[in-house]
């Protein structure tokens, strides 16, 4: 290939999609209106909302009314916690405890939102993993407690592709409420999941969730969360009636616009479920056969895995070295999560599965997408070997 640019790091983000950016064309031009005016213009955009809202509801198996549109995944997610908390904190009994579980390996939209939580008093229990990113179901059941009120479980992880059992932990939340004074909602942070895996928020048996537009070839800027109806959130942005009241500001009118349109295709991107994992398939067998000292991290077992996220160590050799001379050679890839590839701590996620400090460090993450070839592949393939060479001779090890 000659001057190639290939990118391999559709988990950070997708391109925006053609037929997405002419949706919101208008909406950036000539439909510029604000969308709580009364006028024809401030209709139009408002109509435009309202029909992005209905994508949104039917991809979700949901009604419209609880849709909400925020500014990115990250809000939603601290709207559907932190919202949830302030919610609940209103109708609490002095003394009475507020408890959520989540996981080691969550988001740090997750994570930073419960840490930061915890300064207020609000107990969290951090569930464990096993060396596959999976959480076991009898640990979730053995810490719920009588002051649980909360569990906010990540679908799909970004870093290594594991999918958790979303639909038993929903079943079991809802038997335990049967018997419970107090009501257990249920958050799952679908960003990863939603171009793959059902969101049907009835099959799921979940009361929040979370998407992200830019994760699934939409705009940057844009997130949704679905809140079922009863859920008593109070909202962290105040000062207008926007959002069903629980999310004041003007709305980024263009950028649901291109929401609305890019949950609409996710259907199409479901079809190419079979190619992707050929390719995922592919490259796990080439780099562990043919890259001497690479290791394979998560889940063994198709079904329990995103068909196309997959995550190697590579003994010897530290992950930003591999990504940086990748990028020499015009490819895109990561160590991991884009909100933390600045950090030089090694990934909570691979730590909380047993990997060692060294083999986290030497962590490589690639994702495919709607765009990947087995061209890039196996130019990737081809490349990386090389780099991995090097580098080991490099340093020496």
């Amino acid at each position: 290939m000659k001057n190639p640019k290939i990118y391999l790091d559709y988990a950070a983000t997708t391109p925006l999609d053609g037929d997405v950016l002419k949706k919101m064309m208008p909406y950036l031009k000539d439909k510029y209106g604000n969308p709580s005016s009364i006028y024809k213009i401030g209709r139009e955009a408002s109509e435009a909302i309202d029909n992005a809202r209905s994508e949104a509801a039917k991809f979700l198996g949901c009604k419209e009314t609880e849709v909400i549109f925020t500014g990115s995944a990250s809000e939603s997610d601290n709207l559907a916690i932190r919202g949830l908390v302030k919610g609940l904190q209103k109708t609490k009994r002095t003394g009475e405890k507020i408890h959520i579980i989540t996981t080691q390996i969550e988001h740090k939209a997750v994570l930073e939102t419960c840490k930061d939580l915890e300064k207020e008093g609000i107990k969290v229990t951090y569930l464990p993993v096993g060396s596959d990113g999976i959480i076991n179901l009898d640990d979730l059941e053995a810490e719920i407690i009588p002051e649980t009120d909360l569990v906010s479980i990540m679908y799909a992880n970004n870093e290594i592709g594991a999918v958790q059992p979303i639909k038993e932990i929903g079943k079991l939340i809802k038997k335990i409420n049967k018997n419970k004074e107090h009501q257990i909602y249920f958050h799952i942070d679908a960003v990863q999941a939603a171009n793959w895996l059902s969101c049907n928020v009835e099959e799921l048996e979940v009361d929040l969730l979370t998407l992200s537009a830019h994760k699934i070839y939409g705009p940057k800027g844009v997130g949704v969360l679905y809140a079922r109806e009863n859920t008593p959130l109070s909202p962290l942005i105040v000062g207008g009636d926007q959002e069903w009241k629980l999310r004041a500001g003007t709305e980024n009118v263009a950028g649901i616009v291109g929401m609305g349109e890019a949950i609409k295709q996710v259907k199409s991107q479901k079809s190419k479920v079979k190619s992707i994992e050929k390719l995922r398939d592919k490259l796990v067998a080439d780099v562990l056969i043919r890259v001497e000292g690479s290791k394979l991290n998560g889940p063994k077992d198709s079904e329990n895995k995103l068909p196309n996220i997959v995550n190697f160590s590579f003994k010897g050799v530290e992950g930003e070295a591999i990504v940086l001379s990748l990028d020499q050679e015009g490819i895109a890839v990561s160590t991991g999560s884009a909100c933390t590839s600045q950090a030089l701590t090694p990934s909570h996620v691979l730590i909380a599965m047993g990997l060692s400090d060294p083999e986290a460090h030497a962590s490589l993450r690639i994702s495919l997408g709607r765009h990947t070839t087995l061209q890039e592949i196996n130019y990737f393939i081809k490349i990386l070997i090389g780099t991995i060479e090097r580098l080991r001779k490099i340093s020496g090890r």
